[in-house]
C-alpha cells in the first residue's frame, strides 16, 4: 500500500507538512512514542502498528526509520523536509531546551536527550541524517521530494510530487511564533 512519510528530523517544518498533507486529503499520523521510555525497544512494532491505519507521516520516529519504512510499504513517496542547519539548531535549542525525551536520546544518542549544550553533536546528527536520505534515494528522485517550507517552498513541489492538484489555499505554516 502506498504512504507518504515525512522524514525530515523535527523542527524542519513537520507539522506543517502535516497540516498541508492533511489539506489534501491524506489521513495523517504525527508523532508517536515521544515520550515512552521504552520506546527503543518498541519501536518497530509502534510504527508498523500505527501505519496501518494512516496514509501519510509527519515528525518521529518517521525520519529514523525511513529505510525499513521503504521496504515494508513499497511504491511509497518520502518527503524530505529541510531548513538551513544554523536556523535549525537555533530552533531546537528554543524549543526543547534542556528537557530530555526518550525519541531524542534514540535520535541523538545516550545522554543526548535535550539540544542545549549538545548543539554541535545534534547539528553532525541532522546533517548526517539529511546526507543519509540523499544517499539513500540517489537513484530514485521519483520517491524522494526534498522540501524547504522555510525557503518558501509549498504547494508547487508537493502537489506534483503527489500527483494532486494545487488547493486554493495559502500553503501551511504551524509554529511561526517558535522559530
Amino acid at each position: 500500500m502506498k504512504k507518504i512519510f515525512g522524514i525530515g528530523f523535527h523542527k524542519t517544518g513537520t507539522k506543517s507538512l502535516g497540516q498541508a498533507l492533511t489539506i489534501l486529503g491524506y489521513c495523517v499520523c504525527g508523532p508517536v512514542g515521544v515520550r515512552d521510555p521504552e520506546i527503543a525497544n518498541k519501536l518497530p512494532h509502534i510504527a508498523f502498528d500505527h501505519a496501518q491505519h494512516f496514509d501519510a507521516f509527519q515528525d518521529n520516529p518517521w525520519a529514523i526509520l525511513y529505510r525499513e519504512l521503504d521496504q515494508h510499504f513499497p511504491s511509497s513517496k518520502f518527503i524530505l523536509t529541510l531548513r538551513p542547519t544554523t536556523s535549525w539548531i537555533t530552533s531546537a535549542v528554543k524549543y526543547f531546551g534542556t528537557e530530555d525525551t526518550p525519541m531524542r536520546e534514540l535520535i541523538y544518542g545516550k545522554g543526548y536527550g535535550h539540544p542545549v549544550g549538545n548543539e554541535a553533536h545534534y547539528i553532525q546528527r541532522y546533517e548526517q541524517h539529511n546526507q543519509a536520505v540523499l544517499n539513500y534515494f540517489k537513484h530514485r528522485p521519483d520517491d524522494l521530494l526534498i522540501l524547504n517550507l522555510t525557503e518558501g517552498e509549498g504547494w508547487e513541489k508537493l502537489c506534483p510530487f503527489l500527483n494532486k492538484l494545487i488547493p486554493q489555499c495559502i500553503f501551511p505554516h504551524e509554529n511561526q511564533n517558535l522559530i
